[in-house]
């Protein structure tokens, strides 16, 4: 299994030369959680496309649903973690997507430099794709 980031679905749906992610990894070992939904799913303006992009996200294995207080405070550790280390972390829901990952110790394939630097400070497995 391999939880596919925000970053990577962004690039398979880009009009110029979009990222195959069939060259990357098995379509049935892809699995999400809530906030990499939201993320993917905000950016649609119109309207048929995003309940078709809805749809198809949420016909995926779905980690951390629903997503418990716990959770959360891992992923503020994270954070807070790296930032006593001196690395900045730009997003904090990348910490919430990586918590989700180690909870399940499932990779994240992604093109964020956050997960790098997670992976610093933290057993978090990632593949990042250029």
């Amino acid at each position: 299994m391999i939880l596919v980031d925000t970053s990577i679905w962004i690039a398979m749906l880009r009009k110029k030369n979009p990222f195959r992610i069939e060259e990357a990894v098995e379509f049935d070992e892809i699995i999400t959680c809530l906030p990499v939904i939201q993320e993917v799913l905000q950016g649609f303006r119109e309207e048929s496309i995003y309940r078709t992009a809805r749809d198809a996200m949420l016909a995926l294995p779905i980690v951390e649903s629903p997503m418990e207080k716990s959770l959360f405070l891992e992923a503020a550790e994270l954070y807070r973690s790296a930032r006593r280390r001196g690395l900045t972390v730009r997003s904090s829901v990348d910490c919430l997507i990586a918590a989700c990952a180690l909870r399940h110790n499932v990779p994240v394939l992604h093109s964020d430099r956050d997960y790098n630097l997670l992976g610093e400070i933290c057993p978090l497995k990632s593949r990042t794709i250029s």
